[in-house]
């Protein structure tokens, strides 16, 4: 729908379309375990998380000596979540269980399809697109009343995952995965046909602009250039519901941890979870969060508030710029706050997201914050997580989620016991 479209029309498109229930779940908090996480979860407005989720396991597929699960949760508001479960096939022991959180990337038709190998990928692994056949329950907007979208992940693969499908990627390493759409990205994406008046005259531009150059935006091109728009509509309805962007990703966050705690073959003592970029700075909020998190990984999100001004500013979405949270301290103080008992951040000196100095500035705070349980590691790279850089993720979580080692309890000697 054009601004010419609406207004013709008698009515006014809603802002909120799939998340009219929104404000109702937004009323109840969620409740943290520890002061340091209840005063985090209060200021990012972090809803209610609905305890013992029930999934529906859709399908199953085995490749590359993976089992891969298509899950679907329904949270208390909004479309149902779709999430991949990858773990190795064969295996008998109980694993450690990652959850793999998806980057921003500026691409909201799909979400944690970027990082699984699923059949489609070898279907079309030499394709631009999809071939535009009817919706599939396995695609991005294949919703019941979606519009087929079309773009398959393997883009976004190679321009920042180094070509790699990570969740597939650490499932054959040992791990259970559990890779999630959260809150505005993939089957957790807002409704934006008709497009509400505040975007449709964002998109109306863009769209002349390409246009003008001959250049046809494919369907989910059009969705990833109106959900860009709409983010400022998604975070001002949150501030009116007294919650947040970040916070009600967090929510999302949690519920996934809450079933990857929940799935057979998880060892729910030894679990953690990783993310670069937008996925980095779910992870540390997650940490900061549950202290069900034992270790995590975060890739190219690491600075200090300080170094964003003012260069830096429109180079991050809402996920970082949470209104009230520098009262909690600086970023990397998000991760002092944590329980878990070891973080690696690592830093792309070559990011033109993040100045160097900033990064540098965070890296000596968390030293200083949490000396015996932070690791630190620069690559000249710019604003990827490479193969090696995975590489070094999936080893120091592999260490970092070892068996906690069993206490033996022994018999008082009753010659040493008082009678």
């Amino acid at each position: 729908m054009t601004t010419v479209d609406m207004a013709a029309s008698p009515t006014r498109p809603s802002a909120l379309a799939g998340y009219e229930d929104w404000p109702d779940q937004a009323k109840h908090r969620f409740t943290a375990d520890s002061v340091e996480a209840r005063h985090l979860a209060e200021t990012l407005g972090v809803p209610a998380v609905t305890p013992d989720l029930e999934y529906t396991v859709l399908s199953e597929s085995e490749h590359d000596g993976v089992i891969t699960s298509h899950l679907q949760w329904q949270l208390g508001f909004g479309p149902a979540t779709s999430a991949w479960f990858a773990r190795p096939a064969g295996a008998t022991a109980p694993l450690p269980g990652l959850l793999a959180l998806h980057c921003h990337g500026g691409i909201k038709a799909y979400g944690a399809e970027r990082l699984v190998r699923l059949p489609h990928d070898f279907e079309h692994r030499d394709a631009k697109h999809y071939d535009g056949g009817a919706p599939s329950s396995d695609r991005p907007g294949g919703a019941a009343g979606s519009p087929a979208m079309g773009l398959p992940p393997l883009d976004i693969r190679a321009k920042l995952y180094g070509g790699r499908a990570l969740a597939t990627c650490l499932a054959q390493q040992g791990f259970a995965v559990l890779a999630h759409d959260t809150f505005m990205w993939g089957s957790r994406r807002f409704g934006l046909d008709p497009l509400p008046c505040r975007t449709a005259n964002a998109v109306d531009g863009l769209q002349a602009l390409r246009r003008e150059a001959g250049v046809e935006l494919s369907a989910a091109e059009q969705y990833d250039a109106a959900a860009a728009a709409h983010e400022e509509t998604v975070a001002k309805a949150a501030t009116l519901l007294g919650t947040s962007v970040a916070g009600t990703v967090a929510h999302d966050d949690l519920a996934a941890l809450g079933v990857l705690a929940s799935l057979p073959g998880v060892d729910a003592d030894r679990l953690g979870c990783l993310g670069f970029s937008g996925g980095g700075g779910r992870a540390m909020v997650l940490g900061a969060l549950s202290p069900l998190i034992r270790s995590y990984v975060v890739t190219c999100m690491m600075t200090t508030f300080e170094a964003l001004l003012p260069a830096y500013l429109d180079a991050h979405s809402w996920l970082l710029h949470s209104p009230g949270l520098a009262s909690l301290g600086d970023w990397p103080d998000l991760a002092v706050r944590s329980t878990a008992e070891r973080v690696l951040v690592q830093y792309a000196l070559a990011d033109l997201l993040f100045p160097e100095q900033g990064m540098r500035d965070a890296h000596q705070h968390l030293l200083k914050g949490m000396p015996a349980r932070y690791t630190g590691s620069f690559w000249q790279e710019p604003h990827v997580f490479t193969q090696a850089m995975q590489d070094e993720a999936a080893a120091f979580l592999a260490s970092a989620l070892q068996p906690r080692q069993a206490t033996t309890t022994h018999a008082p000697d009753p010659a040493r016991t008082a009678s």
